[in-house]
């Protein structure tokens, strides 16, 4: 996206330009009808400081060319207004500074007042803006309005403000985005630590954010701690800053811990059709980027996982899911498995077959054998994560003992021939473990 022709000489015509006004209060005064958006900003006298700006910037040369534009021009009050709350001056500004700021203002589209939608937009600075109008209003990061709008130009369209639109953060948006304002609610109500991470501009998060629908749909939270509120707003958080085409399929970690210790929490991304999280929740709206992170705005708020749901999330554990269901119909495993930490038998270490283990033995029709044998694979009120297995060499499941080797990680039931690898360790859930492994696990029948 580039904004380009800045400072081209022309010969100007004395036309007249006839503009819409989003402000009846709004005193300021355009030339005569010229060519491009550069020739507007080198034209009028109340854009002075804008032009300096994009001077000191070295902008001429790199945003140069046909566009089309849409710029939002903040006049001289504006701009000096910026600079004097951030302790700078035009001499004093650098290059890096003045850069995203200014690119900050410009879309690659023309976007004229009638076309104006509300809703989030990429800019030339790659920041997302927020933009809602309201009748004839316009207001960009709910801090800039526009005063006169559709100044139209060959390149693009140029929409006067009356403000520098700042760099947002990612709690700007969480604040102004009227659907998130449940978010905003039980973030500022319930987690100082949450509101300080969406502040702070070293943060490079990506945030899950839930939108209105998704807390209603969530039912009352009244019963909850504000610890327990925190939880799960921390399960919205990932770390770093991942857009849409940076997330595939697997096991990520949330910045929600397990117990009282400093364990995260794992989440699982399914990517096959859209993004979702653990099976539960949906991306409706992507890539909302921020100087301190990313949004991505969610149709369920992502409650704290246990050990069924990522089994029920994850596709490879279909087969594992039918046998704790469809065939164990007299035992409520994912009852037992759903049982909340600090409640016997929580927690659990549970070493999930995945299909291809199901699939390279004859599971058996019976329900007891078959109930016999997903016991084998549960340890009750223990958490082994990997790096407790050198010190684990023997784990009483709910059906007999099983083996651990640390190097490399394996696992073997009381009867088989050879140790099942653990091919993925430590899928972290709030109420227990899991560790994937290519072998069932077959105890003394």
């Amino acid at each position: 996206m580039k904004f380009k022709t800045l400072f081209k000489t022309v010969l100007i015509t004395f036309l007249a330009v006839t503009v819409f006004s989003c402000s009846d209060d709004d005193d300021t005064t355009f030339p005569s009808t010229s060519t491009t958006i550069a020739d507007f900003v080198a034209e009028n006298a109340d854009y002075s400081s804008l032009l300096a700006a994009l001077q000191k910037a070295e902008l001429v040369e790199t945003l140069s060319g046909n566009g089309p534009f849409t710029v939002f021009a903040p006049n001289n009050a504006a701009f000096d207004e910026f600079l004097t709350a951030n302790g700078l001056t035009l001499e004093t500004a650098t290059k890096d500074q003045l850069t995203p700021i200014l690119l900050n203002h410009v879309l690659n589209v023309k976007v004229t007042s009638g076309e104006i939608e509300t809703g989030y937009v990429t800019n030339v600075a790659d920041f997302s803006s927020y933009i809602s109008k309201s009748g004839s209003e316009v207001k960009i990061n709910n801090q800039a309005t526009v005063t006169t709008a559709d100044v139209d130009r060959s390149n693009g369209v140029i929409h006067a403000v009356d403000k520098v639109i700042s760099i947002p953060k990612m709690i700007d948006f969480v604040a102004i985005d009227p659907n998130l304002s449940s978010l905003a609610t039980v973030a500022t109500d319930n987690s100082a630590t949450v509101i300080s991470a969406l502040s702070d501009e070293a943060s490079s998060l990506t945030l899950l954010a839930p939108n209105n629908a998704a807390f209603t749909a969530l039912g009352d939270v009244s019963g909850l701690s504000s610890t327990q509120l925190e939880q799960i707003l921390l399960n919205h958080a990932i770390s770093g800053k991942l857009q849409s085409t940076d997330l595939s399929t697997g096991y990520g970690n949330t910045l929600a811990t397990y117990g009282t210790t400093d364990k995260n929490l794992s989440i699982y991304i399914n990517t096959d059709g859209g993004v979702e999280f653990n099976g539960i929740s949906t991306v409706t709206t992507a890539n909302i980027v921020t100087s301190n992170g990313v949004i991505h705005i969610v149709d369920a708020v992502i409650t704290l996982p246990t050990v069924v749901t990522f089994a029920t999330a994850d596709a490879n554990f279909s087969t594992l899911v039918a046998a704790l269901t469809t065939l164990t119909p007299s035992t409520d495993f994912v009852a037992i498995l759903n049982t909340a930490l600090g409640t016997s038998p929580a927690p659990f270490t549970v070493f999930a077959p995945n299909n291809d283990a199901f699939a390279a033995i004859t599971v058996p029709t019976d329900e007891n054998d078959v109930a016999a044998i997903l016991n084998h694979h549960v340890v009750a009120g223990s958490n082994v994560t990997s790096d407790m297995l050198a010190s684990t060499p023997m784990a009483m499941t709910l059906n007999g003992t099983i083996t651990l080797t640390a190097m490399p990680p394996t696992v073997k039931g009381a009867t088989n021939m050879d140790p099942s690898n653990i091919v993925a360790a430590d899928v972290q859930a709030s109420n227990g473990v899991i560790h994937v492994i290519d072998q069932v696990l077959l105890p003394v029948m």
